[in-house]
């Protein structure tokens, strides 16, 4: 495998197509329908723009494709489509489902199917990343990178394990992420900020610092979107609850304003945008409220019950009286 399609150069994109200009292949891209920041980024990394995807894929022996996870199944498809045969290597922040439907997709077009996840940042001089990879080929891919920035691993396993790998890194790293910017949100809020960072200091040291990441990584939450909605799919299917990230998701969406800036915006700004972008909840009308106030008064005293199904039951009530109002 010596000439590898890169889909597409951005950030971290860029960053592994120099590595692998640095082990002396020959590292290709489409130019076709992309940016000018794309562009310059591709050059800077020394990437031979072939204008067409269908010309980049003509001479590659191999496609690696890394883009934004929910363009990652239709990016499969659009490269299947044009009758791709070679190795075909998915490094984004999809579930392990959605690995394995994109692998269907391209091995249906005969190409050979590696699973990759990618843990740390671009990885440039000086920079610790890793990309662990699974499936059939998955050694042979691995060892395009050594001697390189980019630390390749491969795994024993099928398909699917180096994204399950991703995903369970990134659903503490991004997830708590966004939950630590989210509670300081509402200790601002709550007007008990000054309060709780005394209090973590002298309790959990790290978190203040750690709670204010979000800022450095704002403008690219609009990425976050679909891994996060991508880990919650992963957590569902294996019977867990997905509810924690999505709602990480959503906090990530109410920060796409920063997409792209040039500099990190201060917290304030970020714990802003959260609260603006929270959905205004419909209050209950007049007449109805005073009836509920009516039922609480007449209601007899509610009575602690002991015992999971009992939990369970209250947990429902609960619900079913919050849509409702």
């Amino acid at each position: 495998m010596k000439t590898v399609a890169l889909l597409h150069p951005g950030e971290m994109g860029a960053a592994i197509g120099a590595c692998l200009c640095g082990r002396g292949l020959r590292v290709v891209w489409a130019s076709a329908g992309r940016s000018t920041a794309t562009r310059s980024r591709a050059n800077a990394a020394g990437l031979e723009d072939l204008g067409a995807l269908q010309r980049a894929l003509g001479v590659a022996d191999i496609v690696l494709s890394v883009c934004p996870p929910h363009g990652a199944l239709e990016l499969a498809r659009e490269v299947a489509g044009h009758g791709f045969r070679g190795v075909y290597v998915d490094a984004n922040a999809v579930s392990p489902a959605t690995v394995r439907n994109i692998g269907r997709v391209v091995e249906a077009a005969e190409a050979t199917f590696v699973d990759g996840g990618i843990i740390g940042p671009p990885p440039v001089p000086g920079v610790s990343s890793r990309i662990y990879l699974s499936g059939g080929r998955a050694r042979d891919v691995a060892a395009l990178f050594a001697g390189s920035n980019l630390e390749a691993t491969p795994l024993d396993s099928a398909a699917g394990a180096a994204s399950a790998l991703k995903a369970c890194y990134a659903a503490w790293t991004k997830g708590a992420t966004a939950l630590l910017a989210a509670i300081r949100a509402l200790a601002t809020h709550e007007g008990v900020e000054a309060a709780l960072l005394e209090e973590w200091k002298r309790s959990q040291p790290e978190l203040p610092k750690r709670s204010e990441v979000v800022t450095a990584q704002a403008r690219k939450a609009w990425r976050w979107i679909g891994e996060m909605e991508e880990i919650a799919a992963s957590f569902e299917a294996a019977g867990l609850p997905a509810g924690f990230h999505l709602a990480a998701a959503d906090l990530y969406r109410r920060l796409e304003g920063f997409k792209d800036g040039t500099a990190a915006p201060a917290l304030a700004e970020v714990t802003a945008a959260f609260t603006r972008g929270a959905p205004r909840r419909k209050d209950a009308s007049g007449a109805r409220r005073r009836s509920s106030a009516r039922e609480e008064e007449n209601a007899a005293p509610a009575r602690f019950k002991f015992g999971t199904a009992a939990i369970k039951r209250d947990a429902a009530k609960r619900l079913r009286s919050l849509k409702r109002s």
